[in-house]
């Protein structure tokens, strides 16, 4: 069991929690010197009939019953051993014994996450270049690195579509001819808290799509341990990418960032509204099972005069 000690607001908690773990004999680690361990990542590891399986919950929301419930997050559970080899090398990382040669799909920062990102970006920049179609579709909550905003630049100057949903801080700006005249920003403000993070790359048609616990920003990318997953599965894969498709349609609760750095609402006059939060409420409630009542009449015989 990992405790983040620095985690924001939740720091004495953790401490208590910490300590009462140690108490109940669990082996507690608090991460690496100098690194704040902000990735979303649970292993658990069984005995089974045909062998030992490990089981990886990985996600973008801190595993906190209070934010959970304020906070839109996204996460994926799996048994695939490639992931189930990477879990296990991130935690024998956090517990200071080794750092493996490779990895199989996950990619950690502060390791080599900020060189994937700019790959898959010039990657898309070379289709573009090409004649190839290529875009970038990409939700997080904020968007401050500088290597990243040129990389992007330069892929909207050669004809990368980008498409952005930035909950917060963003330095990027959008909209400027021959620099960024094809990156759209939005930001959704509704009940809940936007809080996940998806980075969806064209890659000429062979979509690749991740998840993560990592913004574009330096401490994010230099400075913490985050973990950038792959979803792989074509169901998984379309459900996210209806999520991020849902939220840049959002005309409600969305607000576009103008090229002088200020937001403006989305005009829906003569447009069917689209309030991606309250959209996903509704289709959560829909896919739970319904309960079926079946009244099953009882018959009361009689009981016969004894003779």
């Amino acid at each position: 069991m990992l405790v983040e000690l620095k985690a924001r607001f939740d720091e004495e908690n953790n401490i208590v929690w910490a300590k009462k773990l140690e108490k109940a004999g669990c082996h507690v680690i608090y991460g690496l010197v100098g690194l704040k361990t902000h990735s979303k990542i649970a292993l658990v590891v069984r005995k089974e009939e045909d062998g030992i399986r490990r089981y990886v919950h990985l996600g973008t929301g801190n595993y906190n019953d209070s934010t959970a419930k304020l906070y839109t997050d996204l996460g994926m559970f799996t048994c695939s051993e490639a992931i189930g080899e990477d879990a296990t090398a991130v935690f024998n990382m956090l517990s200071g014994y080794s750092e493996p040669l490779s990895w199989n799909k996950l990619v950690v920062a502060p390791i080599w996450l900020r060189k994937r990102f700019l790959k898959l970006i010039k990657r898309e920049m070379k289709h573009a270049q090409e004649g190839r179609e290529a875009f970038i579709k990409a939700k997080m909550n904020s968007l401050c690195d500088r290597d990243v905003i040129a990389a992007l630049y330069e892929a909207s100057s050669v004809g990368v579509q980008i498409e952005l949903v930035i909950r917060g801080i963003c330095c990027l700006k959008a909209g400027i001819p021959g620099v960024s005249e094809n990156i759209t920003v939005h930001s959704i403000v509704g009940n809940f808290l936007e809080h996940s993070r998806i980075f969806w790359f064209h890659n000429d048609g062979q979509e690749e799509i991740y998840m993560g616990s990592a913004d574009w920003m330096p401490r994010n990318l230099d400075r913490r341990v985050e973990i950038m997953f792959p979803v792989e599965d074509e169901n998984l894969m379309e459900q996210v990418r209806h999520v991020l498709g849902t939220q840049l349609a959002d005309n409600t609760k969305a607000h576009i960032l103008k090229p002088d750095g200020r937001y403006e609402r989305i005009d829906k006059r003569g447009k069917k509204l689209i309030n991606s939060q309250q959209q996903f409420c509704e289709e959560a409630k829909n896919a739970v099972p319904k309960k079926v009542n079946i009244y099953q009449e009882r018959v009361f015989v009689p009981e016969e005069t004894a003779e």
